[in-house]
Protein backbone atom coordinates (compact mmCIF):
# COMPACT_ATOMS: atom_id res chain seq x y z
CA UNK A 1 0.00 0.00 0.00
CA UNK A 2 1.18 3.37 -0.83
CA UNK A 3 1.11 6.01 1.63
CA UNK A 4 -0.22 9.21 0.48
CA UNK A 5 -0.13 12.58 2.96
CA UNK A 6 -2.13 15.15 1.27
CA UNK A 7 -1.33 19.28 2.42
CA UNK A 8 -4.24 21.69 2.22
CA UNK A 9 -2.42 25.02 2.34
CA UNK A 10 -4.94 26.99 0.77
CA UNK A 11 -5.15 29.46 3.45
CA UNK A 12 -8.47 31.12 4.41
CA UNK A 13 -7.59 35.74 4.36
CA UNK A 14 -8.35 38.54 3.08
CA UNK A 15 -10.85 38.17 -0.05
CA UNK A 16 -9.33 34.36 -0.53
CA UNK A 17 -11.41 31.45 0.75
CA UNK A 18 -9.34 29.05 -0.16
CA UNK A 19 -12.03 27.13 -2.28
CA UNK A 20 -10.04 25.93 -4.96
CA UNK A 21 -7.36 24.58 -2.99
CA UNK A 22 -9.61 23.30 -0.50
CA UNK A 23 -11.74 21.51 -3.84
CA UNK A 24 -8.34 20.10 -5.27
CA UNK A 25 -7.56 18.74 -2.06
CA UNK A 26 -10.62 17.28 -1.42
CA UNK A 27 -10.23 15.75 -5.59
CA UNK A 28 -6.94 14.49 -4.02
CA UNK A 29 -8.35 12.67 -1.07
CA UNK A 30 -11.09 11.19 -3.41
CA UNK A 31 -8.94 9.58 -6.43
CA UNK A 32 -7.00 8.01 -3.87
CA UNK A 33 -9.98 6.71 -1.67
CA UNK A 34 -11.32 5.24 -4.53
CA UNK A 35 -8.47 3.75 -6.40
CA UNK A 36 -7.00 0.42 -4.08
CA UNK A 37 -3.65 0.34 -3.04
CA UNK A 38 -3.17 3.74 -1.15
CA UNK A 39 -3.62 4.45 2.55
CA UNK A 40 -4.27 8.41 2.93
CA UNK A 41 -3.93 10.86 5.17
CA UNK A 42 -4.43 15.09 5.20
CA UNK A 43 -4.03 18.05 7.13
CA UNK A 44 -5.39 21.42 6.52
CA UNK A 45 -3.72 24.14 7.52
CA UNK A 46 -6.08 26.51 8.13
CA UNK A 47 -6.96 23.50 11.25
CA UNK A 48 -5.17 23.41 14.46
CA UNK A 49 -2.22 20.81 14.19
CA UNK A 50 -0.26 19.28 16.27
CA UNK A 51 3.71 19.71 14.38
CA UNK A 52 5.01 15.78 15.96
CA UNK A 53 1.85 14.32 14.26
CA UNK A 54 2.38 16.62 11.15
CA UNK A 55 6.40 14.90 11.39
CA UNK A 56 4.99 11.87 11.78
CA UNK A 57 2.88 12.04 8.79
CA UNK A 58 6.13 12.98 6.75
CA UNK A 59 7.78 9.84 8.05
CA UNK A 60 5.16 7.25 7.33
CA UNK A 61 4.30 8.70 4.07
CA UNK A 62 5.60 7.50 0.71
CA UNK A 63 4.21 10.73 -1.38
CA UNK A 64 3.64 13.78 0.06
CA UNK A 65 1.10 15.93 -2.00
CA UNK A 66 1.14 19.96 -1.68
CA UNK A 67 -1.20 22.19 -2.61
CA UNK A 68 -0.94 25.59 -2.01
CA UNK A 69 -2.27 28.80 -4.04
CA UNK A 70 0.81 31.62 -5.08
CA UNK A 71 0.19 34.86 -2.93
CA UNK A 72 2.34 37.51 -4.22
CA UNK A 73 4.92 35.07 -5.93
CA UNK A 74 5.07 33.20 -2.60
CA UNK A 75 3.42 30.49 -0.53
CA UNK A 76 0.80 31.87 1.80
CA UNK A 77 1.76 33.40 5.20
CA UNK A 78 -0.32 30.21 6.80
CA UNK A 79 1.37 27.47 4.70
CA UNK A 80 4.67 28.94 5.37
CA UNK A 81 4.25 29.41 8.80
CA UNK A 82 3.08 25.50 8.94
CA UNK A 83 6.22 24.58 7.21
CA UNK A 84 8.61 26.53 9.58
CA UNK A 85 6.98 25.13 12.45
CA UNK A 86 7.23 21.44 11.38
CA UNK A 87 10.19 21.39 9.76
CA UNK A 88 12.01 22.94 12.69
CA UNK A 89 9.96 20.54 15.00
CA UNK A 90 11.13 17.78 12.60
CA UNK A 91 15.12 18.63 13.46
CA UNK A 92 16.91 15.25 14.34
CA UNK A 93 13.24 13.54 14.53
CA UNK A 94 12.75 11.79 10.58
CA UNK A 95 12.71 15.85 8.10
CA UNK A 96 16.35 16.38 8.18
CA UNK A 97 19.13 15.92 10.89
CA UNK A 98 21.59 18.62 9.58
CA UNK A 99 22.78 20.97 6.47
CA UNK A 100 24.55 17.81 5.45
CA UNK A 101 28.21 19.27 5.72
CA UNK A 102 30.69 18.73 7.96
CA UNK A 103 33.43 20.61 10.01
CA UNK A 104 36.38 19.30 8.32
CA UNK A 105 35.18 20.91 4.72
CA UNK A 106 32.27 23.09 5.36
CA UNK A 107 32.52 24.50 1.90
CA UNK A 108 30.67 20.88 0.13
CA UNK A 109 27.69 18.82 0.89
CA UNK A 110 25.28 21.42 1.76
CA UNK A 111 22.17 20.44 1.77
CA UNK A 112 22.52 16.59 2.40
CA UNK A 113 21.56 15.97 5.72
CA UNK A 114 18.13 15.14 5.22
CA UNK A 115 16.13 12.26 6.42
CA UNK A 116 12.66 11.42 4.18
CA UNK A 117 15.29 9.72 1.45
CA UNK A 118 13.09 7.46 -0.85
CA UNK A 119 10.33 9.98 -0.14
CA UNK A 120 8.60 11.56 -3.20
CA UNK A 121 6.38 14.57 -3.43
CA UNK A 122 4.20 16.64 -6.07
CA UNK A 123 2.97 19.98 -5.72
CA UNK A 124 0.19 21.60 -7.38
CA UNK A 125 -0.02 25.49 -7.09
CA UNK A 126 -3.01 27.79 -8.03
CA UNK A 127 -2.90 31.09 -9.59
CA UNK A 128 -4.52 34.35 -10.51
CA UNK A 129 -1.99 34.94 -13.44
CA UNK A 130 -2.50 33.46 -16.52
CA UNK A 131 -0.43 30.84 -17.93
CA UNK A 132 0.72 33.33 -20.75
CA UNK A 133 1.97 35.12 -18.07
CA UNK A 134 4.81 32.21 -17.93
CA UNK A 135 5.43 31.66 -21.73
CA UNK A 136 4.86 34.33 -24.03
CA UNK A 137 7.77 36.51 -25.00
CA UNK A 138 7.58 40.00 -23.44
CA UNK A 139 4.98 38.30 -20.61
CA UNK A 140 5.75 39.32 -16.65
CA UNK A 141 7.54 36.19 -16.10
CA UNK A 142 10.00 36.71 -18.45
CA UNK A 143 9.32 32.58 -19.57
CA UNK A 144 10.47 31.23 -16.87
CA UNK A 145 8.32 28.52 -15.63
CA UNK A 146 6.48 27.91 -12.25
CA UNK A 147 9.02 25.46 -10.97
CA UNK A 148 12.31 27.00 -11.97
CA UNK A 149 10.98 30.78 -10.33
CA UNK A 150 8.49 31.06 -7.76
CA UNK A 151 8.23 27.68 -6.99
CA UNK A 152 12.14 27.27 -7.01
CA UNK A 153 13.09 27.75 -3.18
CA UNK A 154 10.29 25.60 -2.61
CA UNK A 155 11.23 22.64 -4.50
CA UNK A 156 14.99 23.16 -2.66
CA UNK A 157 13.57 23.29 0.84
CA UNK A 158 12.03 19.52 -0.29
CA UNK A 159 15.40 18.75 -1.98
CA UNK A 160 17.02 19.43 1.66
CA UNK A 161 14.85 17.20 3.24
CA UNK A 162 15.69 14.44 0.46
CA UNK A 163 12.26 13.84 -1.35
CA UNK A 164 12.56 13.96 -5.02
CA UNK A 165 10.02 15.40 -7.11
CA UNK A 166 6.95 13.90 -9.36
CA UNK A 167 5.49 16.24 -11.94
CA UNK A 168 4.03 19.21 -10.87
CA UNK A 169 0.87 20.95 -11.97
CA UNK A 170 -0.53 24.37 -11.65
CA UNK A 171 -3.76 26.22 -12.39
CA UNK A 172 -3.87 29.23 -13.65
CA UNK A 173 -6.35 32.18 -14.16
CA UNK A 174 -8.39 31.39 -11.28
CA UNK A 175 -9.78 34.34 -10.13
CA UNK A 176 -10.53 36.46 -13.54
CA UNK A 177 -11.34 33.51 -16.27
CA UNK A 178 -11.76 29.84 -13.88
CA UNK A 179 -12.92 27.07 -15.62
CA UNK A 180 -12.97 24.14 -12.78
CA UNK A 181 -14.42 21.53 -14.69
CA UNK A 182 -11.52 21.32 -16.84
CA UNK A 183 -8.88 22.55 -14.49
CA UNK A 184 -9.95 18.91 -12.37
CA UNK A 185 -10.58 17.06 -15.41
CA UNK A 186 -6.61 17.44 -16.16
CA UNK A 187 -5.92 17.07 -12.80
CA UNK A 188 -7.78 13.49 -12.93
CA UNK A 189 -5.62 13.07 -15.60
CA UNK A 190 -2.36 14.04 -13.68
CA UNK A 191 -2.88 11.81 -10.82
CA UNK A 192 -3.98 8.80 -13.14
CA UNK A 193 -0.46 9.22 -15.41
CA UNK A 194 1.57 9.72 -12.00
CA UNK A 195 -0.28 7.04 -9.59
CA UNK A 196 -2.01 4.42 -11.96
CA UNK A 197 -0.14 4.06 -15.14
Amino acid sequence: MAKIFIINGGQKFGHSGGRFNETIAIETLNFFQTNSGFEVRATNINEEYDPAEEVANYVWADVVIYHTPIWWFQLPHGFKKYIDVVFTEGHAKGIYKSDGRSSVNPAINYGTGGMLLGKKYMVTSSWNAPKEAFTLPGEFFNQRSVDDGALFGFHRMNAFTGMEPLESIHFHDIEKNADIEKDLGLYQKHLTKLFLN
